[in-house]
């Protein structure tokens, strides 16, 4: 069914001990889009990804993915999260974080040889396979969040989620990043959670500004996701950084 949105949200009001978080939201996201989804701190950024991922069920409305819920979609989504704190006192090579993106698929039993070749071929998409041995709290932040991609894909997801993925890398591992996933988009459903509206509007198709409410806005022209709009949705003063759609090139302020 090539023609079912990967993503449709529809008058979707959700709340925590009663306090709104997101009211009214709908939205789609096509099979093959590249999305955006930015906003300010408690304006509803997580809950949404989290209803996406089946994590959360809406007070009213109704969330589509792949044309069924959630929940049934969850095997078609790969997930990767701001970071992943294993500690040190748990001893995982990259590889071993890398085949537990298999785990759902394989329920009980060892890893065969196959799903370790996956597991190695997914490293060497994120250029990481020299890496699959090494601990993976050893690991830069950079090459962390990698690693999480890699584990998100080895299953052969239709959907990437990332929540936050540079939060907490620095400005070159930053750029590698955003250029893996846009390699990656060429197969793949992007949805991205990002803090920084000017980086992610060079980088996407679109971008979802959520503070209670959803708006849609494309990238190809970013006059009307400046100024007022802004002010609106995230309210008080902003400063905005303008790129184009090559990642990291400012146009102007």
């Amino acid at each position: 069914m090539p023609d079912v949105p990967a993503v449709t949200m529809h008058n979707v009001d959700f709340a925590y001990d009663r306090r709104l978080v997101l009211r009214d939201a709908s939205f789609t996201v096509r099979a093959g889009d590249f999305v955006g989804v930015v906003g300010p701190n408690g304006g509803g950024k997580t809950t949404l990804i989290r209803l996406i991922l089946g994590l959360l069920t809406p007070v009213r409305g109704t969330v589509s993915v792949f044309g069924g819920s959630p929940a049934q979609a969850r095997t078609r989504i790969g997930y990767v999260p701001q970071s992943w704190d294993c500690g040190p006192a748990i001893p995982v090579t990259v590889l071993d974080v890398v085949l537990m993106g298999l785990l759902e698929a394989r329920w009980s039993g060892p890893y065969r040889a196959a799903d370790r070749a996956r597991a190695l071929a997914a490293l060497d998409q994120v250029d990481l396979a020299d890496l699959a041995d090494r601990p993976f709290c050893d690991l830069s932040g950079g090459e962390e969040q990698r690693a999480l991609i890699a584990r998100a894909i080895v299953s052969g997801p239709e959907m990437l989620v990332l929540d936050e993925p540079t939060a907490s890398v620095d400005a070159a591992a930053e750029q590698d990043i955003y250029d893996l996933l846009h390699e990656l988009h060429n197969d793949i459903t992007i949805i991205l959670v990002s803090h920084d509206i000017g980086l992610v509007a060079g980088a996407v198709e679109s971008v979802l500004c959520v503070n209670q409410r959803v708006a849609r806005h494309p990238t190809a022209d970013l006059s009307d996701v400046t100024g007022e709009v802004l002010r609106e949705l995230y309210g008080g003063r902003l400063r905005v950084v303008r790129h184009d759609q090559h990642v990291g090139e400012e146009r102007g302020g």
